[in-house]
C-alpha cells in the first residue's frame, strides 16, 4: 500500500485524504460494470485511498461495497480491509420529512447495515432537504441515539448550511464532518461554513472539486456546449460555471490550471483538486470515477504542491468571478429554481 497522506476526523478514527466516491456508480451516469467497478475498488484501496463515499439513495451503491468487501476479503483474507472506512449518508425523501419518525430512521439505518455487510457505519452523513420543515434537530438526535446503541461510530452532516449546522453543534450533536461542494468555481464554503467548522472542530470532506469533469482537459480551448448535456452532473456543474462567471472567464481558468499542471507535469483536474485539498478545514476531497484509469493521475495529485507562483495565477483569474450566491448549497434548495430543479429528492422508495 502506497504512502498516501491520511487524517484524523476524531482520535483513532483516520482516513485518507482522497475519498473514492460512489455517485457515479449509482446509475444516470452511463452503465456500470459490476466486475469492473468492484476490481476499481480493490484497486484504490491497494494503492492507499481506503475511504470510500456512499449514500442510501445512491441507487445500487451500499450493496456493491458490499460485495467488494465480501470478495476482497474472501482474496486476501479477514484483516485485509483494516484501514477500509466506507462514508454513507442518511438521506430522507423530501415527501417524508415532516413525518418521518425515530423507527424509520432506525429501519433506514439497518438498511445499510445490511447493504454493506457491517455491524456498525463507519460515518453517517445526515441531509435534511428542507429547512421550513424544521424536524432536522429532532431527527439527527435520533441518529446520535443509534451511535450510542453502537450502529454509528461518527456522525456527520451533508450540504448543512452554516446556520443550521451551528443549530445541530448547539443542540449537542456530534458532528465529526461536513460534506459540501467546493472548487475553485464553487467557493461557497470559505464564505462562512469554515469558519464555524474550525471552531466547533468539524471537517470538509469536499465533492466537486473538478466540477463533474468540466475542470479538465477536454474542456479546455471547446465551445460552450449547448442543451440537452449528456447526464445530470454536467447539467449541475455548467449552472455553477454560469454564477462563476461565464464559459470566457471559465476557460481563462483552464487555460491557468493547464500552464501550472504543465510546470508540475500532471494533470489539469490534479491541479484543481490540489487548490481545494490546500483550503483550511478541508480533510478530504471526493473523486467519483467509474473507470480506474484516474488513479496514477489521483495518486500524482496527492503528491502534488501548489507554491506561491501557482496560487497568485489561480487568484488572478477568480478575481474576476462573480461574488458567491449565498451560503452552502443555499441556490440548490430552491426546488423550484434553475439549480433545485436538477435534484431528485425522493429516491429511497425506488428498487435497489
Amino acid at each position: 500500500m502506497s504512502t498516501v497522506p491520511r487524517t484524523e476526523l476524531a482520535p483513532g478514527y483516520s482516513i485518507s485524504r482522497m475519498l473514492k466516491g460512489g455517485w457515479q456508480l449509482a446509475g444516470g451516469h452511463g452503465g456500470i460494470d459490476r466486475t469492473a467497478a468492484i476490481a476499481d475498488m480493490s484497486a484504490y484501496y491497494q494503492a492507499g485511498i481506503t475511504t470510500f463515499d456512499c449514500a442510501d439513495i445512491y441507487t445500487g451503491v451500499e450493496e456493491l461495497i458490499g460485495e467488494f468487501r465480501r470478495e476482497h476479503r474472501a482474496r486476501h483474507g479477514a484483516d485485509s480491509l483494516a484501514q477500509l472506512r466506507v462514508h454513507t449518508k442518511f438521506v430522507p425523501d423530501l415527501a417524508l420529512l415532516p413525518s418521518i419518525d425515530k423507527q424509520q430512521v432506525e429501519q433506514t439505518i439497518d438498511r445499510s447495515l445490511r447493504r454493506l455487510g457491517v455491524e456498525r457505519l463507519d460515518l453517517v452523513q445526515f441531509h435534511w432537504w428542507d429547512y421550513r420543515v424544521p424536524r432536522y434537530v429532532e431527527v439527527a438526535h435520533w441518529l446520535a441515539e443509534l451511535q450510542h446503541a453502537g450502529k454509528i461510530e461518527l456522525l456527520g452532516g451533508t450540504n448543512f448550511d452554516t446556520q443550521r449546522a451551528r443549530e445541530l453543534g448547539d443542540a449537542g450533536l456530534p458532528l465529526r464532518s461536513m460534506q459540501v461542494q467546493y472548487s475553485l468555481l464553487d467557493q461557497r464554503p470559505r464564505t462562512r461554513l469554515a469558519a464555524w467548522c474550525a471552531q466547533a472542530g468539524v471537517k470538509l470532506l469536499c465533492y466537486g472539486s473538478v466540477a463533474g469533469g468540466f475542470l479538465s482537459e477536454r474542456w479546455l480551448g471547446v465551445s460552450e456546449p449547448a442543451e440537452p448535456l449528456e447526464n445530470r452532473s454536467l447539467v449541475k456543474y455548467k449552472l455553477i460555471i454560469d454564477d462563476f462567471g461565464g464559459w470566457d472567464l471559465f476557460q481563462a481558468l483552464l487555460q491557468a490550471l493547464q500552464k501550472i499542471a504543465q510546470r508540475h507535469g500532471t494533470s489539469l483536474s490534479a491541479v484543481a483538486m490540489r487548490w481545494v485539498l490546500a483550503q483550511p478545514e478541508v480533510a478530504a476531497v471526493i473523486v467519483g470515477v467509474r473507470r480506474g484509469d484516474h488513479l496514477p493521475d489521483h495518486l500524482r495529485m496527492l503528491a502534488l504542491q501548489l507554491d506561491a507562483a501557482d496560487l497568485a495565477a489561480l487568484d488572478a483569474v477568480l478575481a474576476q468571478r462573480r461574488p458567491d450566491s449565498g451560503d452552502v448549497y443555499e441556490v440548490e434548495r430552491d426546488i423550484e429554481g434553475r439549480h433545485g430543479r436538477v435534484m431528485k429528492y425522493d429516491l429511497n422508495d425506488k428498487p435497489h
